[in-house]
């Protein structure tokens, strides 16, 4: 743990790192967040009056939360102390808690910034509960993980999650700009580079500023210097500063529309041959792997749905393959899943049932539960007749009601209408016995 001096301003020399020298110190100098920290929003709102409560700053890696809450340090009139979840344990967050409860009873306020808080165990989380409870502490944590699953809940509760995303590029774009005219990082240097190659180093960060400005130190300091001593920084430099493809392939451009087209629509049409070529031009073009992953855990119940149910264990599979792995090895898997949902019998019944669906909640007025169907666990519910008229259907011979679980207005609605293909075929056979039988109570 460190006390506000580690928050020092002042650049100590070159030996830092280019995103470490740079880092901004206040509201306006702070690039990306806008939903968040833009004129007249809430958490803008709350630093500049000094009137934080505890909360937790939730995103990807390299998108400003430890630089948010720097900004918070220099411009609260609080005690401001830096925990770290890697290396403090029990004991040290006893002792920050005790200096911190001795500071509230002096009137002082401090504020507890813990890093990678989803790091810390239960117990250690639990240790804060009762200093955040009676206010001897402002909490923020800042986590890359689900805080839903990875915070306890009390100490959840008392804290107000913020959701940080990724950098825009043309955020990244402004923070390579502003390290090329900034005297603290090459402003003070003859550097030659080309809006294309900004682009391609703001997209190749994919929305990570630390990314992006470690990749431009170390484009320029590899970058051939002329007889004026001018620093040219080119294509071929970036390409052997990061060695991926990636730079030539716009991630959010028409080519990478037309492939992910081109991928879901060959399965579609049951063509493995054209979903591994056009995945593989996606891989080698430094497309996510994950990205594809997700795009396929969605073509599984899309466009196989019901007519093969395997197909999104395997789906999920392939992306948790990919997580595990990543590329090159997790190439193989890709294309595994590939070829398996080309061949699958197709259905989008499924698809289509959550559209109409979704068309009836949108248009339609948002109609009560049936009171046979809402759960009763306090007598005034049953009083109110919640539940009355519920039929178990475990109690029958066949395991069937005549209950309506629709609301009045949409009864016999149909949503959900499978087709004949593959398992679908002995799902649509089972469903129309299930109406036939309704139909004859």
């Amino acid at each position: 743990m460190e006390q506000i001096g580690i928050f020092d301003s002042s650049p100590t020399g070159g030996s830092q790192p280019l995103a470490s020298r740079l880092r901004p110190e206040t509201l306006d100098s702070y690039v990306g967040q806008k939903h968040l920290i833009g004129k007249g929003r809430m958490l803008r709102n709350l630093i500049e009056h000094d009137a934080i409560s505890s909360m937790i700053f939730w995103g990807p890696p390299g998108v400003g939360k430890t630089t948010l809450a720097r900004i918070i340090a220099l411009t609260s009139k609080s005690e401001f102390i830096d925990f770290s979840a890697v290396t403090s344990g029990i004991k040290e967050i006893k002792a920050v808690m005790e200096q911190a409860e001795r500071g509230r009873r002096s009137g002082l306020k401090t504020i507890l910034f813990v890093d990678e808080i989803h790091r810390f165990n239960k117990a250690q989380q639990d240790a804060f509960l009762p200093y955040v409870e009676k206010g001897s502490i402002i909490l923020i944590g800042a986590t890359t993980e689900n805080p839903s699953f990875e915070i306890n809940s009390a100490l959840l509760s008392r804290c107000k999650v913020f959701v940080m995303k990724a950098l825009e590029e043309a955020d990244l774009q402004e923070l390579i700009r502003n390290a090329l005219n900034d005297p603290r990082g090459f402003g003070n240097m003859p550097v030659h580079i080309g809006e294309d190659e900004i682009a391609a180093i703001a997209r190749f960060a994919n929305g990570d500023a630390r990314t992006a400005l470690n990749t431009l130190e170390m484009a320029v300091l590899n970058a051939p210097t002329d007889r004026d001593g001018a620093i040219t920084v080119t294509r071929e430099i970036l390409t052997e500063c990061t060695n991926r493809r990636s730079l030539l392939y716009d991630k959010k451009g028409e080519e990478h529309y037309n492939l992910i087209s081109a991928l879901h629509k060959s399965m579609r049409n049951s063509d493995p041959d054209a979903a591994v070529y056009w995945l593989s031009r996606m891989l080698d073009g430094g497309e996510d792997p994950l990205y594809i992953a997700r795009r396929l855990v969605r073509f599984a119940s899309e466009d196989v749905g019901m007519a093969d149910s395997a197909a999104l264990p395997l789906a999920v599979a392939a992306y948790q393959a990919c997580t595990f792995l990543g590329m090159p090895e997790c190439d193989v898997h890709l294309a595994h899943a590939a070829v398996y949902l080309s061949m699958a019998p197709k259905s989008n019944a499924v698809y289509v049932a959550r559209g109409m669906a979704a068309k009836d909640v949108s248009e339609a007025p948002a109609e009560p539960v049936p009171l046979q169907i809402r759960n009763a666990p306090t007598d005034l519910m049953k009083q109110l007749s919640y539940g009355k008229g519920y039929q178990y259907a475990h109690d029958t011979k066949e395991k069937l009601t005549k209950m309506q679980c629709l609301p009045d207005s949409l009864a016999g609605r149909r949503y959900y209408v499978p087709t004949d293909q593959g398992a679908e075929k002995q799902v649509s056979q089972r469903l129309e016995e299930i109406i036939r039988w309704k139909n004859e109570k």
